[in-house]
């Protein structure tokens, strides 16, 4: 739908000329004036015009030059195109402008003829924008790592991220180019959880022929392996072969196999390369080892630390009666893996008993097995500390190369949507990830001192929840044994099967599975007591949070204008609470400006990295989203934090927002809902009130 104005009358061309020299004054000459614009835009329709003159006042906002180019080509356009063709090609030539200026944007309007070409074969097309959420839900379905879409120009994976082409149009209908994109996809999933990647780095060629052939000789491989756990896939992969044969080579059957590995791949590759051919299969993409290598280095040293803290937390906290954590040894772990073609089964032991342990730590096993094969004995050896930050959650990812970062920066670009074209701009937001700057622990003891009762109470309450027990039955060990799960064994050993080992009831404290993010604001307006009160807050909040057992991080953000979006950690994820956490609680100073959406897409980032059933975003701020110097202060602002908040709502994640702005009223609704946010009139009962929220929020 287009988005200008109604209009039934057409404007005189005098109207048009006045409305186009308010817009386009600042690149007006005496050879350019609004005249002849107005004369050819009298010639259209009412609501023509008005669609051009909304956009005119859109795209001026950016560049006024840009703008008077569309106001140029813009009958032209409506006449080939009609007006959501133009929107389609406008919004274009503003993503080119928003990435590399106004020559390459200039050159994109003025390319309308080959556009329109384009544009008038589309109904074949398959956009990636348009499948993108049912290919991410598609590969979300199947085993293994999960795995994020994400538009690039050649399709190609680096084991985290699934990259596929912006539109495919190769077949004459659209339904075949949406199978072509289910077919890339798996086909590229497939890599990441059948060991492409598996062998060394130096295993693999380098030259651009050797790893054609290779994609198309691990096609055949995993196109088997995935024939025998979903055979309609199977069978898709194996239509787009069909019209486009491989030569016969000796030896292409060992690759069926179900235990054939990359490996036979390379051998296969090394002994028949002069009589291999590429038949162009066009669902292979590019394979691109470098790229996967580098991102699962990353990946692998993130994991055995977080698998090793994960052992040390569960050998201290969770060790069977008599075994040797319990006694002060160090405790023996061993992982039993399942490859069940389409999942890993992975059965942990400490001193030979069965451990149940959670789901995120199931999921640390299967990735590092997906990566390596195995589980090398040296990741079952528990971390010295079990809760020292290591690494980050998230790499960068964006695109573009990222700028500059000093010492202890990480730095993200990130979209930013913009209501009047209805689209993002692209890696607009520069956003930089630091340490809060430490103060001296002194201010969270004295706001332990001076609400010492309250703190007390909010403990009192939050241990209580703790407490709250589940029976679970069919253990291997527990507290009792299970009457139901006897007599169901007793009937088995009559007919000759064997007693099985899981025959207890083990009272177990409530798993909730949760994990907060707490995201604060740090702009300048929270200076004073408003900032006291947001201390204060977080330092009870800790308090019950560490009584009930809950994952929970704090960050903080403000910044000054889109190249100085700033996400300040204060404690991560993975970080215990102490005195390093309360130092810089105490640290949190007013900065400068609050442009919200950032903020929340990195938040949104960090949460989605982090394996909970519930997933909390709670945003504590003074005020509306603003910032210095551009139009991200009203309504561009508010629009922008909203599509932050639909999109982790889209990742599974729940915002909510607690204010002390009085005036919220106004504007939380649109951005967060009716239901999602919480107004403190008086600051001064912040503190009290968070914990508070917090709690209904989870029970």
């Amino acid at each position: 739908m287009s988005s200008s104005p109604p209009s039934s009358e057409p404007l005189p061309r005098a109207a048009l000329e006045e409305r186009l020299e308010e817009q386009l004054n600042p690149v007006l000459t005496s050879r350019r004036t609004a005249a002849g614009l107005a004369a050819a835009l009298a010639s259209l329709g009412g609501e023509q015009q008005g669609f051009v003159l909304h956009w005119v006042a859109v795209v001026a906002k950016c560049n006024a030059e840009l703008a008077y180019q569309f106001a140029a080509l813009a009958p032209q356009a409506l006449a080939l195109l009609g007006p959501e063709g133009t929107e389609e090609w406008l919004i274009g030539a503003m993503d080119v402008y928003d990435r590399q200026g106004l020559y390459p944007a200039s050159a994109t309007l003025k390319a309308l003829p080959s556009f329109v070409e384009r544009h008038r074969s589309r109904e074949q097309w398959a956009l990636f924008e348009e499948v993108a959420p049912v290919l991410e839900l598609f590969l979300c379905g199947l085993s293994g790592r999960r795995l994020r879409v994400a538009a690039a120009e050649v399709a190609t994976t680096d084991t985290e991220i699934v990259y596929l082409p912006p539109f495919l149009a190769r077949f004459p209908t659209r339904a075949q180019n949406l199978q072509l994109y289910k077919a890339t996809a798996a086909h590229l999933w497939a890599q990441t959880r059948f060991g492409t990647f598996s062998l060394p780095r130096e295993a693999y060629p380098t030259e651009e022929q050797a790893l054609k052939l290779l994609n198309v000789l691990e096609a055949i491989r995993l196109g088997a392996c995935i024939a025998r756990s979903l055979p309609g896939l199977g069978r898709l992969l194996e239509a787009f072969r069909v019209h486009e044969p491989l030569a016969p080579v000796p030896g292409l059957e060992r690759l069926e196999a179900p235990e054939a590995t990359v490996a036979d791949s390379l051998a296969l590759l090394a002994s028949t390369i002069d009589r291999l051919n590429d038949p162009g299969w066009c669902y292979l993409g590019r394979l691109q080892p470098e790229r996967a290598f580098a991102v699962r280095e990353a990946r692998l040293q993130r994991e055995r630390e977080a698998l090793q803290r994960a052992l040390a937390r569960l050998a201290s906290g969770q060790s069977p009666p008599g075994s040797t954590a319990a006694r002060g040894a160090p405790p023996r772990w061993s992982v039993r893996i399942e490859d069940g073609g389409m999942k890993f089964d992975a059965r942990v032991e400490l001193d030979g008993k069965p451990v149940n342990v959670p789901p995120e730590v199931h999921h640390l096993i299967q990735s590092i097995v997906q990566d390596l094969g195995e589980l090398p004995p040296e990741y079952l050896v528990p971390a010295g500390d079990a809760g020292a930050p290591r690494g980050a959650f998230w790499r960068f990812e964006a695109a573009g190369k990222a700028p500059e970062a000093a010492q202890g920066e990480k730095v993200y670009l990130y979209d930013e949507w913009d209501f009047r074209r209805r689209h993002y701009r692209r890696q607009w937001c520069t956003l930089r990830e630091l340490d809060v700057h430490p103060a001296t622990p002194g201010f969270a003891q004295a706001t332990l001192e001076k609400y010492r009762y309250q703190v007390a109470q909010l403990r009192r309450a939050f241990e209580a929840l703790r407490q709250e027990q589940r029976r679970l039955r069919k253990e291997p060990f527990g507290d009792d044994v299970d009457i139901d799960a006897l007599v169901e064994s007793l009937i088995d050993l009559r007919q000759g099967m064997e007693l099985p080992a899981r025959l207890f009831v083990e009272h177990r404290r409530t798993d909730r599975h949760l994990a907060a993010l707490f995201v604060v604001d740090m702009s300048g307006s929270t200076k004073g007591w408003i900032n006291d009160a947001e201390r204060e807050a977080l330092v009870m909040l800790c308090q019950a949070l560490e009584a009930l057992g809950d994952r929970y991080a704090i960050y903080g953000f403000s910044g000054i204008t889109r190249k100085r979006c700033e996400f300040h950690r204060v404690k991560r994820f993975d970080e215990p609470y102490g005195e390093a956490v309360e130092s810089r609680i105490g640290g949190i100073v007013p900065l400068d400006y609050t442009r919200m959406g950032p903020a929340l897409r990195h938040a949104a980032r960090l949460l989605e990295a982090v394996e909970a059933r519930t997933k909390l975003l709670i945003t504590l701020s003074d005020g509306r989203p603003d910032d210095y110097g551009d139009e991200y202060r009203g309504e561009y602002g508010i629009e922008d934090t909203r599509q932050a908040l639909l999109e982790a709502k889209r990742l599974g994640i729940h915002p909510y927002c607690i204010t002390i702005d009085r005036e919220a009223r106004a504007y939380l609704p649109r951005m967060y809902g009716e239901v999602s946010y919480t107004v403190v009139d008086d600051p001064g009962k912040l503190p009290f009130k968070v914990a508070d929220i917090y709690r209904r929020l989870t029970f």
